[in-house]
């Protein structure tokens, strides 16, 4: 059986995260990605990427409504590696952090907490405020990983690409999906 992998992504800026997790999962013949795209993570598809739902949809092996809670994603026994959402706004980490399942993004997050599967949040706002760091703290407490997307700055990347890369390949290695060459892990001096 394939592993399944969910790939989720918000109304926050940074889609290219969302994009290159799916061409990365796309030929590998061991995984099965499930996108999720809210409304408003198409209207940032449009702006950042010039691209159309029907285009990134295309790069998944599964694509789930917003609203189809009814989903074999939505259900503990359709069992998955996990879920990243990538990117992730501060209205999707409120809904994950209280148990407000509206949509299948948050109803995903919320299955995927409960039995216990890795859940990485890659939230994008700046500054932070207040309740945006206790939904942040509480979504870790419950044991999902936090993984704001900063690029590191010490492999010397010549590119967005390349900063992209690195973070995108660090987030698949939570999931032990194979990421070779995209990036070089910190070795010491």
């Amino acid at each position: 059986m394939k592993k399944r992998l969910i790939i989720a992504m918000t109304g926050a800026t940074g889609a290219i995260y969302g994009l290159r997790m799916l061409q990365i999962l796309q030929p590998l013949d061991e995984w099965e990605s499930h996108l999720i795209i809210s409304s408003a993570g198409v209207v940032n598809l449009k702006y950042e990427l010039d691209m159309k739902r029907a285009e990134i949809a295309a790069l998944a092996d599964v694509t789930h409504g917003i609203n189809d809670i009814a989903a074999s994603i939505a259900s503990g026994s359709f069992k998955t590696e996990g879920m990243i959402i990538a990117p992730c706004s501060m209205k999707t980490l409120a809904a994950i952090a209280h148990g407000f399942g509206d949509n299948l993004i948050s109803r995903g997050a919320d299955v995927v907490l409960k039995e216990r599967r890795r859940l990485v949040v890659m939230p994008r706002e700046t500054p932070l405020h207040l309740v945006h760091i206790r939904n942040m703290a509480i979504v870790t407490e419950m044991g999902g990983i936090m993984y704001p997307p900063m690029p590191a700055f010490y492999n010397k990347s010549n590119s967005i690409a390349a900063m992209v890369d690195e973070t995108v390949g660090r987030v698949l290695s939570f999931f032990d999906v194979p990421v070779n060459g995209l990036f070089t892990p910190w070795e010491g001096l």
